[in-house]
């Protein structure tokens, strides 16, 4: 799987529950995919934040401090993949 991070997106930031049930698949996402994405992209800043009874959601920062948000609630690993590649488009 290859996600190419960087040009004006900044950095990532996913806040996540550590057990509720609509994080599940942000969970299941972190542990298949993190470790080949950091790989990929060894400098890029890619925050995971831990939060108990939080929604999930996935921040992107791009330049001059420009911020958008999706969304994770309730989604399959393949799917919060998606939602991470439209923010970085």
């Amino acid at each position: 799987m290859a996600l190419r991070l960087g040009g004006a997106l900044k950095e990532l930031r996913i806040h996540l529950c550590q057990t509720s049930k609509q994080s599940e698949g942000v969970r299941e996402f972190i542990k298949n995919n993190y470790v080949n994405i950091k790989k990929e992209n060894p400098n890029f800043p890619i925050l995971i934040r831990e939060c108990s009874g939080i929604q999930p959601r996935v921040w992107a920062r791009y330049e001059r401090g420009a911020e958008k948000s999706t969304p994770l609630t309730n989604l399959s690993a393949n799917d919060v993949l998606s939602a991470i590649k439209q923010l970085v488009k």
